[in-house]
């Protein structure tokens, strides 16, 4: 069996192990360690489960993501009834600042802005609208509010990534201002996201550019 052959198997059985994906209404196609999904799905936590899945796969060095939102037919979302479960939900969490965040839906799709202090308080209000029945994609334009000491940035995240056993060695880290990219290889996905998740919690980080790439 060819290499690609084999990924897309791999990535086959690693979507119909995941619970929460129904694969039947999914196609793939693998080349050179890219993949592609395709086909449609009932919401659009599943549709992010899909890919998540996906990049768990050994030899996995990129997705191309096309999957389609299709609500099941006896379910219908008008776009008002969407934006006020979006508020409901956002009102609930405590992690989300009160009033910090507005919504707008168009066409169930979700766009989301306003300012928070820090990158988790944005990523707890993109969570919780992606599972809510009738949304088929979110738009994140919530802004992170600068801080004005920033100089030590760089070198706080250098500390984290070693605190966490990254080799200092594989990952480059520059930044201006709160605006952070990181550079450099891993071995997997969780890698890449778990150096990603360490720049965000840099007090001051304002952006994280993610071009690490997986060997």
């Amino acid at each position: 069996m060819s290499d690609d052959k084999h990924l897309k198997q791999a990535v086959l059985d690693e979507l119909k192990w995941e619970p929460s994906v129904n694969e039947a209404h999914i196609g793939v196609t693998a080349k050179d360690g890219i993949v592609t999904l395709m086909g449609h799905v009932e919401t659009f936590s599943e549709k992010l489960a899909a890919e998540k899945a996906t990049r768990r796969v050994n030899d996995v060095k990129a997705v191309a993501e096309e999957i389609e939102v299709r609500l099941p037919y006896n379910v219908k979302r008008g776009d008002e009834e969407i934006a006020s479960a979006v508020m409901d939900r956002l009102k609930w969490d405590a992690s989300v600042p009160s009033g910090a965040v507005k919504a707008k839906v168009e066409k169930g799709w979700v766009t989301l802005n306003g300012e928070v202090d820090w990158h988790y308080q944005q990523e707890a209000a993109v969570s919780d609208v992606r599972g809510l029945w009738g949304v088929i994609g979110v738009s994140n334009d919530i802004v992170i509010k600068p801080r004005p000491d920033t100089s030590a940035i760089k070198d706080k995240i250098l500390v984290a990534l070693n605190r966490s056993w990254f080799d200092p060695a594989s990952i480059n880290v520059s930044a201006s201002g709160g605006r952070v990219k990181l550079t450099g290889k891993v071995n997997s996905w969780y890698e890449r996201d778990e150096a990603g998740s360490a720049a965000w919690a840099a007090p001051g980080a304002t952006s994280v550019e993610n071009d690490i790439s997986v060997n």
